[in-house]
């Protein structure tokens, strides 16, 4: 709320009846125009939103059919490898002497007709099926760049297209087999090569229009800010302008001012307060102020030195007549001061406090400078609780999109593992007593660790960021219960299930959506190869590193389900590792003389006599020395008993609970639970570890177990 305050005197009595106006001559006087140029710069407030509303509308209209185009440019340059593998098969078969499967002629079939559908619609225009089988209106692509790359195609399709039509018959020949699968082995890698180009080029119109619609949208918004710092300007004229009417209104300020919730008064150009204060002021500055004192006296113990600077640098350009007050308004630097006081009980509390100075002027000097305070606290608290809740609905809502295109059979997996560990944490917790003792507390606590810490190298293969961040924090509340100690553990425990019980809702609500699943594109062994890829890109990212990995792990459809999840999850970790511990940093594989992307390989086979899952890198390589101090500064032994133990014995510890290299806690280190991990899912599966480590050059972990 703001109200004026008018130091001049009012009216004397017997003034003349023209010099005030009539409340029908003022509201006549409003309807004559008093605010038109307010009422007209709404009209054009709300006209540029119009206009930006329609061109969003039409801009993102047009982005949607570019991601159709996108999807289904992407569909062509992958069907194209898919007859060129059918013709394979076929040409297999017929080698083989076996029959042509009916599966392989009908995906040889239905894939030259997408093919040919897509490539007439991106020449022509037309409604084909789209990748969920339902119709979709492609239009015909237009871009020079893109004209040309439909031509090449075309050049190269169409002798395709008649080799391969005899085989989209029934009764073909082997000599008509010949020679489609000749033409395609020629000109596989020409059409591959122009299909991948022809993706980039629908990917760059797209991204042209998002840019288009970016531009759209900030030129709507300063169009919208310009329209409104005008609307205000023109408010505050009026307001200044209304200083006359409201002289006479000298108890009806006092009134004001004791009913105001915001601090009212007026400084001077000496900088004293003005003779009138609202009484919510005394409030706001937290002590009882009085006419004439310092406005900057007053403002001293609530500010930084800095910011108390810059206010009396804007107060002085605020009373220098020369300058625009609507030119310094957005440099005010007490819009918002943020306050650290004490309430009644004494205890530490956070304020924040809105000051606005408004100058009243006298002819052409300014007389004194009106400052309205508020108490905007509620309002930056709503803010920051919106914000969070807005950053937090967006990972929701990026989670579910992920877990919708994740692999169905993947996402079931972990959605079981996660859930059945989930519970026997909760069992863990619910029977852990602080009067077992602590070594047994501290026992159950690791197992639990171990547990989540699964679960979040499972969730960052899927991509399930918001699962994975959520499992981080729960180590965090284990890793500050297994420190408290002493009788603080039975306190620090109370703290788990809620935490337990936000993550186990998140994968309830994942259990959910496997239901509704799009269809895997690819079988799950190959999605979870991809994924586990994916996984080490993600950690080198997030690290500053560089990494081209090979991932093998398809044979872990051999194996039954208990087992497959496992050595998952050992591969999960030791991958993991691999990338945070093993590979440097680019700049120190240059100075080695490496390439900038370290090398991580993760391979499953299977012999005559035993299955091996191997990890290797070609980073720096396990170092004892490091290992040593690290020893040491944990406070596990003295330099005595070290110096008693070889390199092996000491490398051997970074398979125990809470030990960890990393310099400081991360996302992807720094607790010690990843090898301890993997150590226990060894003597689960009953099998064997290798480790070889060469310094300078990688390790390598084999984990061996009878076929």
């Amino acid at each position: 709320m703001a109200a004026v305050l008018s130091l001049a005197p009012a009216p004397a009595a017997g003034a003349p009846a023209r010099a005030a106006a009539s409340p029908r001559a003022r509201r006549a006087g409003f309807a004559s125009g008093k605010y038109r140029e307010i009422v007209i710069a709404v009209a054009f407030f709300l006209l540029f939103d119009l206009g930006v509303l329609v061109l969003n509308f039409y801009t993102s209209f047009k982005i949607d059919q570019d991601t159709v185009a996108i999807n289904l440019a992407g569909r062509q340059r992958y069907v194209s490898q898919r007859i060129a593998r059918t013709l394979l098969e076929l040409d297999a078969a017929r080698a083989a002497g076996r029959p042509f499967q009916p599966e392989t002629l009908a995906e040889l079939r239905a894939g030259t007709r997408i093919f040919d559908l897509s490539h007439g619609a991106f020449k022509t225009g037309a409604t084909i099926p789209g990748g969920d089988g339902k119709p979709v209106f492609l239009e015909a692509v237009t871009s020079p760049r893109g004209r040309e790359l439909e031509a090449r195609i075309d050049t190269l399709w169409k002798p395709y297209f008649e080799r391969l039509q005899p085989l989209l018959r029934e009764g073909f020949t082997p000599e008509d087999l010949a020679a489609a699968l000749a033409y395609s082995q020629a000109n596989n890698i020409r059409l591959l090569d122009i299909a991948n180009e022809f993706v980039t080029e629908t990917q760059s119109i797209g991204a042209s229009r998002a840019s288009t619609l970016r531009m759209v949208q900030t030129g709507g918004i300063l169009l919208a800010l310009l329209n409104f710092a005008f609307i205000l300007f023109k408010f505050l004229r009026r307001l200044r302008a209304s200083d006359a009417a409201i002289e006479a209104a000298g108890e009806e300020n006092r009134e004001i001012l004791e009913a105001v919730r915001e601090g009212l008064f007026l400084i001077t150009p000496d900088h004293r307060l003005g003779s009138q204060l609202s009484a919510s002021a005394h409030t706001l500055f937290g002590r009882r102020v009085a006419a004439g004192e310092d406005f900057f006296t007053v403002l001293q113990p609530l500010v930084t030195e800095k910011a108390l600077t810059d206010a009396r640098d804007y107060v002085a350009l605020l009373f220098a007549p020369h300058v625009k007050e609507a030119l310094v308004q957005d440099i005010n630097p007490l819009s918002e001061v943020e306050l650290l006081g004490r309430n009644r009980l004494g205890n530490p509390e956070r304020r924040w406090l809105s000051f606005h100075f408004n100058r009243v002027q006298d002819g052409s000097g300014v007389r004194h400078l009106l400052v309205t305070v508020q108490d905007i606290t509620a309002r930056i608290e709503l803010q920051r609780q919106l914000a969070g809740e807005r950053l937090k609905s967006q990972k929701e809502f990026g989670m579910l999109l992920k877990a919708i295109d994740a692999d169905p059979a993947l996402l079931r997996q972990f959605v079981e593992r996660a859930e059945a560990s989930l519970l026997e944490v909760n069992d863990l917790l619910r029977s852990t007593s602080t009067a077992q003792g602590e070594a047994a507390v501290l026992k159950r606590l690791e197992d639990a660790a171990r547990r989540i810490h699964a679960i979040k190298g499972d969730a960052g293969t899927l991509g399930l960021d918001t699962v994975a961040s959520q499992a981080h924090q729960f180590e965090t509340e284990l890793a500050r219960v297994r420190e408290a100690g002493g009788g603080d553990v039975g306190a620090a425990l109370l703290a788990l299930p809620l935490p337990l019980e936000d993550l186990l809702n998140k994968v309830s609500a994942l259990k959910g959506l496997t239901g509704v699943q799009r269809s895997a594109a690819v079988p799950a062994t190959e999605a979870g190869n991809a994924a586990l890829a994916q996984l080490a890109h993600e950690v080198a990212g997030d690290c500053g590193k560089k990494v081209a990995t090979v991932v093998q792990l398809s044979a872990l459809g051999d194996l039954d389900e208990g087992p497959a999840g496992l050595l998952r999850e050992i591969a999960v970790q030791l991958l993991r590792n691999a990338v945070v511990h093993g590979v440097e940093s680019p700049l120190r594989r240059r100075a080695a003389g490496k390439p900038e992307a370290g090398a991580v390989e993760a391979r499953l086979t299977r012999g005559e006599t035993e299955w091996t899952l191997s990890v290797r890198d070609d980073g720096a390589g396990l170092s004892a020395t490091r290992v040593r101090q690290r020893l040491l500064d944990l406070g596990w032994y003295t330099p005595a008993q070290l110096d008693a133990f070889d390199e092996r014995q000491v490398v051997s510890h970074i398979f125990r609970p809470g030990f960890s290299t990393a310099d400081g806690l991360s996302m992807h280190a720094g607790r010690g639970v990843g090898l301890d991990l993997v150590q226990a899912n060894i003597r689960k599966l009953g099998a064997r570890l290798v480790l070889q480590s060469t310094p300078g050059q990688g390790t390598e972990f084999k984990v061996r177990f009878a076929a």
